[in-house]
């Protein structure tokens, strides 16, 4: 469905201004930084999409994709972006993180928020970049705009270190960036390198991102950058934690999703993150960035899975029990430890939620609880 969408007559050419992916008609063409994508919760929050999500009312983080009808030159195996879907479906159309992406000129993002279209629901903005030669350029432009118009809105930028160069990242924390993320997503060498590297002929490479994390640590400093990691992509508990302690060593935190699989992605097929298996790493997780614990104090079994997670069990319960840790994780809105950034429903359904986008309430820490013994239950339900 189109709103305003490019249509031809015999007499006129109506611009696109809003356009909503449709795969039974030919997409328009549309690319950034005229153009940008947004998740459907930023689509909803903003009014320009009608629906509801799932006890929450909103997400308080404007996710922004640059896009462009190339889509983007990378082939991860879990991403629903990857170049190896551009036979199968037009760009602008391709699912990313289980929703699709609309798209609306940039002008109109701009305007909408400063109207207050939000409600002031938006607590940060992210630009996430793609693999794409205009990508860093057009990324400086949309940046900058923002920052200049809505100042009062933080930004975050999504980088993409194959394309980027340590200048490029001291560039963006001087034109106004507030937090910079790397997307590393698997933890270790040999999983990289499977999954976004030569494996599936892909041109990332575990060093480049390693790299722009301790670019990042080094020009935007402690609290002020953080890395995507996916649990569920064949790693031990141990060593994503242990990912995760490096991170957090450096002055950054760590932003955990629950493999999916993405439809259509080259790893569909695989199974969804284990319940218990993430429930433990994003407890673990939580005490590593904002309890004052430390990787190097939890205990582990021969299979790498935590048994002791390195803090007083009183404190241990309180933790479970103010469901904080089951969160979604990612960059902060107004409270430092409560992300801005709540994906609703971006790395599992509503039946079954593996990231709460809300405070989970005692029924949930529950069954929460239920899953970390192994128990095979739904959670959110």
């Amino acid at each position: 469905m189109e709103a305003n969408a490019l249509t031809t007559t015999s007499d006129s050419i109506q611009p696109v201004r809003f356009y909503q992916s449709d795969y039974h008609v030919r997409t328009p063409e549309m690319r950034s930084p005229e153009f940008v994508q947004m998740s459907t919760a930023a689509a909803i929050t903003l009014g320009l999409t009608p629906g509801k999500m799932h006890r929450t009312p909103c997400t308080h983080c404007l996710n922004l994709l640059v896009t462009y009808p190339e889509g983007c030159r990378a082939n991860c195996a879990y991403c629903g972006l990857a170049r190896h879907r551009e036979e199968a479906r037009d760009y602008a159309d391709r699912n990313f993180i289980r929703v699709d992406w609309p798209t609306a000129r940039y002008d109109d993002v701009i305007a909408r928020v400063k109207a207050g279209a939000d409600h002031g629901r938006f607590e940060r903005m992210c630009i996430s970049m793609i693999t794409h030669p205009r990508s860093n350029d057009d990324t400086f432009v949309l940046l900058e705009r923002w920052v200049c118009e809505v100042p009062r809105v933080p930004v975050s930028i999504l980088s993409n270190p194959t394309t980027l160069e340590k200048d490029d990242l001291e560039r963006m924390r001087d034109i106004g960036t507030d937090i910079f993320t790397v997307a590393l997503d698997a933890v270790t060498p040999a999983i990289f390198e499977r999954t976004r590297g030569k494996g599936v002929d892909s041109p990332h490479k575990f060093g480049h991102y390693w790299r722009a994390i301790e670019w990042a640590a080094e020009i935007f400093g402690p609290e002020k950058f953080g890395a995507h990691l996916i649990c569920g992509l064949g790693e031990t508990e141990r060593e994503i934690l242990e990912v995760a302690q490096a991170i957090r060593d450096m002055g950054g935190h760590n932003h955990m999703f629950a493999f999916f699989p993405e439809r259509g992605s080259l790893m569909e097929d695989w199974p969804p993150a284990d319940r218990g298996q993430w429930r433990r790493v994003q407890l673990a997780r939580y005490i590593i960035d904002y309890a004052g614990g430390n990787a190097r104090d939890m205990e582990f079994d021969a299979e790498g899975r935590v048994t002791g997670y390195g803090v007083p069990r009183a404190t241990l319960e309180a933790l479970i029990d103010s469901g904080k840790p089951f969160r979604t994780s990612g960059c902060p809105g107004r409270q430092d430890d409560v992300s801005a950034c709540n994906r609703p429903y971006g790395d599992s359904s509503p039946t079954d939620i593996l990231s709460f986008p809300f405070a989970p309430q005692r029924r949930d820490v529950e069954k929460v609880r239920r899953q970390m013994n192994g128990e095979n239950v739904r959670a959110g339900i």
